[in-house]
């Protein structure tokens, strides 16, 4: 049996039902219905038309469930649409799926989670291991998902950018429990790449793909973050790199930047460098500047503060700082640094100390504070030191 198969075909599955008149938690039990019969029968007798199959029995048991519970009328009607037997309609639904899931009444873990469910076809169980949290809880949080958008109309446009955002935020869950975010959402973004024509999606495949071929340098081995200015670039995934800059200089050529796109361009500049002293930082922050007007946004800021801070000196990226909301999570800890690389290793020190008790996990507090243990030792050991 061919799980790759099937979980390939589930959302287009689940998208002919919701267009052909089915609500989305009726169209998905149908669909897992199907599911299981298929894993019964096709190691057997395995159809010609997997997809036309798969629709053929998961329709059949929506009818089955209306039948039960509908009115005669609806469920009359509903017969009545049912079509001849034969290979599935050629139309790609999945990618209405994509916009169902990322619905605008859809809370952003919500949609996440919908978005894992169907159309990455994983088990509530894999995704509530993978947040962390009981599968009662998730199993709630979706079959609320699922009631939100029942009554959206199917052939309303989608957003694109809610999509994106949508996946963005499935990437940055990483790793944890047993399913690997990061690369489900690589995963997820190249179907969305192969179905729709758009600059900023192959922008967020690219960023993507250059983010995650850092992975393996990330962390020691006692799991403690390992900055980029530090991580062995021989780790690095070097096809996954090249990947992503093929795609990001496809999406550049077309003239229609985006958010993405010069996040992933900022990416490919450090990819690009053979060592971290080697980085075109006045490049980085020019594209810095480009994304500053695209989402006028206080990470990207304080971001191109620390580039300004690498490519002018570290006076110039305080003064760049200094214009960034002294709230934002990190700006302490970015603090620290310019402080740092200016020679005011007290303030530094200080600052590192500080920025440790607003991390936002363990990791980061653990880093920060031992890059506040490390000044003090430099400070305790005085000039000789």
């Amino acid at each position: 049996m061919d799980g790759v198969l099937l979980r390939s075909l589930t959302p287009g599955v689940i998208a002919v039902l919701v267009r052909r008149g089915a609500d989305f938690a009726a169209a998905e039990d149908a669909v897992q219905d199907a599911l299981v019969e298929a894993v019964r029968v096709w190691p057997g007798d395995p159809p010609r038309d997997a997809k036309g199959w798969l629709v053929t029995v998961a329709w059949r048991r929506f009818l089955d469930a209306t039948r039960a519970d509908a009115s005669r009328r609806r469920r009359e009607d509903l017969v009545d649409r049912e079509p001849a037997p034969g290979p599935a309609a050629s139309v790609d639904d999945t990618l209405q799926l994509y916009f169902l899931c990322a619905h605008p009444s859809l809370t952003p873990s919500s949609a996440v989670a919908l978005t894992l469910r169907a159309v990455g076809g994983l088990t509530t169980r894999q995704i509530a291991r993978a947040y962390l949290v009981p599968e009662a809880t998730m199993a709630q949080r979706i079959s609320r998902a699922k009631r939100t958008v029942s009554g959206v109309r199917f052939d309303q446009p989608g957003d694109v950018a809610t999509v994106l955002r949508v996946l963005y935020l499935v990437f940055n869950e990483g790793y944890s429990g047993d399913v690997d975010l990061a690369a489900e959402a690589i995963r997820l973004t190249r179907q969305l790449a192969a179905r729709v024509d758009h600059p900023e999606v192959a922008g967020l495949l690219a960023l993507m793909l250059l983010h995650h071929a850092r992975r393996a340098a990330r962390t020691a081995p006692d799991g403690s973050l390992v900055p980029l200015a530090e991580q062995d670039r021989g780790r690095w995934d070097a096809r996954m790199i090249s990947e992503g800059v093929a795609v990001l200089q496809g999406a550049l050529a077309r003239d229609r930047l985006g958010e993405f796109q010069a996040q992933a361009a900022i990416a490919a500049l450090h990819a690009d460098a053979p060592a971290a002293g080697e980085t075109d930082w006045p490049q980085i922050v020019e594209w810095y500047d480009e994304l500053a007007c695209l989402t006028d946004s206080p990470v990207v800021r304080l971001n191109r503060a620390v580039a300004v801070g690498e490519a002018d000196g570290p006076r110039a990226g305080l003064a760049a700082l200094a214009a960034v909301d002294g709230a934002l999570p990190r700006h302490t800890a970015v603090a620290a640094y310019l402080h740092e690389r200016d020679g005011d290793l007290a303030t530094a020190a200080r600052l590192y100390a500080e920025a440790a008790l607003k991390a936002a996990n363990l990791a980061e507090r653990d880093h920060l504070t031992r890059q506040a243990a490390r000044i003090n030792a430099l400070l305790g050991a005085g000039p000789s030191g």
